[in-house]
């Protein structure tokens, strides 16, 4: 039988041989070749996508910058263009409401004036009726008085004779 020792160096140098071929890296010549390659490779990258690709972001954030500024100040703007048509609009208002008060006072007045008037006349024509009633009431008693006179006198007359009535 063969040692357990042997086996063991065979092992080990057999783990030592497949380590030797997977190596990642070399360090001979190879690695410095591989850094210049990289550092070229992220040069170039810089210069042909990475500085185009920040000069667009940078401009497309200054324009989007801007906008908010310009619309900023217009929302501003507008903000203030409303309070101040706000403010003319509640000074309308009060204004058409006195308008509307004063308005309202003046028809009040002229419709008391003209029911006033008119009451003046109505009274004036039932004081005038009441005279002409009178009158007429005063034309009746006095054409009247002679017949109720010639009628009593007849009644009188009849009743006690004509002798007794003179």
């Amino acid at each position: 039988m063969i040692p357990q020792w042997t086996l063991l160096l065979a092992a080990v140098a057999e783990v030592a041989e497949v380590a030797e071929k997977g190596k990642l890296f070399d360090f001979d010549a190879t690695l410095p070749l591989m850094a210049i390659q990289f550092v070229i490779l992220v040069g170039a990258l810089n210069i042909l996508f990475y500085k185009p690709l920040g000069k667009v972001l940078d401009d497309r954030d200054e324009y989007i910058r801007g906008g908010l500024g310009d619309a900023k100040a217009r929302l501003a703007e507008a903000e203030t263009l409303t309070k101040k048509y706000e403010a003319e609009l509640a000074g309308t208002r009060r204004e058409s409401q006195a308008v509307i008060a004063t308005a309202k006072a003046e028809a009040q007045k002229i419709a008391a004036g003209q029911i006033a008037e008119i009451q003046q006349t109505a009274q004036v024509q039932r004081e005038q009726a009441q005279a002409e009633i009178d009158k007429q009431k005063q034309s009746a008693f006095t054409a009247l008085e002679p017949q109720v006179e010639a009628l009593s006198r007849q009644i009188l007359t009849k009743l006690l004779g004509a002798e007794l009535v003179k």
